[in-house]
């Protein structure tokens, strides 16, 4: 991965741009991981999702924060591949549903990296949705989750980025960012009671900012 050129997109584009010209908000920033192995679990609504995410962390971290994303995606062209790897530092993993994945463990990367002590940032919904509305976690993270008991948890709410690049534009509208930081998640031993357990944060995330649904 080259350090030098991602460190300079973050430092010198990135946080400036999401500070100044977005206005970002982070609440209860002291609660996200000072090192790894951890998972980050967001909502999903822009591709500006995992810059802000990354943005939050101080740069000498940048090495080991790890998106998750879909390699059929990331990959359709050579420049993308090369930025989502050596820019964005990506797990890039294969759909469940794709011919890449038959007979193999889509999740293995992860895991992988998390023995890497890195930091991985994962969105439970699979896929982008529709502005500033949540669709149903898949079993994903709870999996990893069970996988890897050990390891924290940490729910992330992000509010404004639907509105600001919804899926389908390109067009970047200015607009207000929260981001909200909820308190360690672990395994509870059961899949339903761990999913259920999950939402409940985000819902209270949601109402701790005082968010209205999105009509």
């Amino acid at each position: 991965m080259n350090k030098l050129l991602r460190w300079l997109f973050f430092a010198a584009f990135i946080r400036p741009f999401l500070t100044i010209i977005m206005g970002l908000n982070v609440r209860n920033r002291s609660r996200l991981p000072e090192s790894g192995p951890a998972i980050l679990v967001a909502n999903h609504n822009s591709h500006l999702d995992t810059p802000v995410i990354i943005s939050l962390f101080p740069h000498s971290l940048l090495p080991h924060l790890r998106p998750v994303a879909a390699q059929d995606y990331f990959f359709s062209t050579r420049f993308l591949k090369w930025f989502s790897t050596q820019i964005m530092g990506i797990i890039p993993i294969a759909r469940i549903r794709s011919k890449e994945s038959t007979g193999t463990d889509p999740l293995a990367p992860i895991s992988a990296a998390l023995k890497n002590n890195d930091i991985v940032i994962f969105f439970p919904e699979g896929t982008r949705g529709r502005p500033e509305q949540m669709a149903d976690f898949k079993s994903g993270i709870a999996i990893l989750a069970q996988r890897h008991p050990e390891i924290p948890i940490v729910p992330i709410f992000l509010h404004g980025l639907g509105k600001a690049l919804p899926r389908g534009e390109a067009l970047l509208v200015p607009f207000f960012l929260d981001v909200f930081v909820g308190e360690h998640l672990k395994w509870t031993g059961d899949k339903a009671e761990f999913l259920t357990a999950l939402n409940e944060r985000f819902t209270a995330l949601a109402e701790e900012g005082h968010i209205p649904d999105w009509t």
